[in-house]
């Protein structure tokens, strides 16, 4: 739609305005800049409003941990105080909490580093191919889980009961907040004698790493003695390591008997 005036009409008008002394565009209706705005209510001050802002205490994990094991006496209530520890968002994203597997009566307990796939869906540690690895390396010294014999058999927990996504490493602080649960697992059990299976066990008891250098040297921690071991999820990658791996198991029952 073409418009009513033409260019050279309207350029006429605009400098007709220009000459007349217009510096800028008016509006539609007029404004009153003289008038006095109107003020606005001021708001209602109450007690809520007053008080000052408190931020909320900042949670130490680590010391909730403590304190939910405080009073914790048997497996079951240390089990049921893990499962009700909501400060470890692993929790969030694990299909089942992996607690233990074998006789709590045992003299090894095994630790292991976090379930993966398979001990998630069934809520038990080493269920999958390293799981069945590490049956047959203690079934080579007469040692197993399912054992009816104290002296056979095999304790086993990680030092995490949740899977990390992906299989991913245990974060420090992760390891840190689950560290209480794991040593009062330890005191109740009472074993004669602690097996870490790969780093991330000995970085929880250890507090270092370094597997090839620790593995096969006796260490002490929660005052019991400490044996490192491979992974047996390392052994299926190499299984040229499995030659130290037999090597740390005879001495493991050497120890027992020494203990015995």
């Amino acid at each position: 739609m073409e418009s009513a005036l033409d260019y050279f009409t309207a350029r006429a008008l605009l400098e007709w305005q220009v000459d007349l002394g217009v510096t800028e565009a008016m509006l539609d209706a007029p404004l009153n800049r003289y008038e006095a705005p109107k003020k606005q209510p001021k708001p209602v001050k109450t007690p809520e409003a007053e008080a000052p802002i408190v931020a909320a205490p900042k949670i130490d994990p680590v010391v909730e941990a403590k304190a939910a094991v405080e009073r914790v006496k048997t497996l079951d209530e240390l089990k049921a105080a893990m499962a009700a520890f909501d400060h470890c968002e692993l929790k969030k994203g694990a299909r089942n909490l992996v607690f233990s597997d074998g006789s709590p009566a045992a003299r090894v307990m095994i630790i292991g580093e976090a379930p993966g796939r398979d001990e998630d869906r069934q809520g038990k540690p080493f269920v999958g191919r390293a799981g069945q690895l590490l049956d047959r390396m203690f079934e080579a010294i007469e040692m197993g889980r399912e054992a009816p014999l104290s002296a056979q058999s095999i304790y086993i927990t990680n030092v995490l009961p949740w899977r990390p996504p992906q299989n991913r490493d245990p974060l420090p602080e992760e390891i840190a907040m689950l560290g209480p649960f794991l040593q009062r697992h330890v005191e109740i059990v009472a074993p004669d004698v602690i097996v870490l299976m790969g780093n991330i066990s000995c970085q929880a008891v250890l507090g270092r790493r370094g597997i090839t250098r620790l593995r096969g040297n006796w260490q002490e921690a929660f005052g019991k003695p400490v044996m490192p071991m491979f992974h047996p999820a390392y052994l299926l990658r190499q299984p040229g390591a499995k030659r130290e791996a037999w090597a740390d198991l005879l001495s493991l029952q050497a120890k027992l008997r020494e203990l015995a």
